[in-house]
């Protein structure tokens, strides 16, 4: 039996393209608002798994989830104005 360490270079050859693009590092720095917003309201929901949410914990996710939501807004109305400039008048 073969050690796969040994095969390493043959099950995953090393490339050098495994950096990210600089579109990709764009497309990433674009949506980051909504990954912040959206970890925020994980965080809040984490914080009352294992109890009753408390009226200051039920404010901490609604006021997490109200971030999240115009977070999302503003990346979708943001990606249609990007199209639209782009594409010109339809």
């Amino acid at each position: 039996m073969k050690s796969i360490a040994a095969l390493q270079s043959i099950v995953t050859p090393w490339s050098d393209g495994l950096e990210p693009s600089d579109a990709e590092l764009d497309a990433i720095e674009f949506e980051m608002p909504l990954v912040l917003a959206e970890v925020d309201l994980l965080d809040a929901e984490i914080a009352v798994l294992d109890r009753t949410p408390s009226d200051l914990d039920a404010q901490r996710i609604r006021r997490a989830r109200r971030r999240m939501l115009a977070a999302r807004r503003n990346l979708i109305n943001r990606s249609i104005a990007a199209v639209s400039m782009q594409g010109g008048a339809a």
